[in-house]
């Protein structure tokens, strides 16, 4: 699986990671899965015709030590259909500058 991870996270970091994700995505799924909606503007045309699979997104893991993100979009909706499949290069962009983002807001140092 292509991922984007960060594996030193310190518990204080942790902690501010979390409490933004809550705030924005509600609790965890599972474990320390959020999943994070891809903007509609970012969608494929598969992504785009397939409106009963929508919202798409992406899989964010965040533990105590490690944050990883997929570059799979997903759909909540079922667990196979051609919409899904590995991020364009626009979808990848935008996970990493979201993920980076976060990091920044949490005051995650590098």
């Amino acid at each position: 699986m292509k991922q984007y991870v960060v594996d030193t996270l310190r518990l204080q970091e942790y902690e501010r990671l979390k409490k933004i994700l809550e705030a924005r995505h509600g609790a965890a799924a599972l474990g320390g899965i959020y999943w994070i909606p891809v903007p509609e503007s970012l969608y494929t045309p598969d992504q785009s015709l397939h409106t009963g699979c929508t919202p798409h997104v992406v899989a964010l893991d965040l533990s105590e030590t490690r944050l990883s993100c997929e570059f799979l979009i997903r759909t909540r909706k079922t667990m196979h259909c051609a919409c899904m499949g590995y991020a364009t290069e626009a979808q990848r962009n935008w996970i990493v500058d979201m993920v980076d983002a976060l990091l920044e807001e949490a005051g995650v140092v590098a």
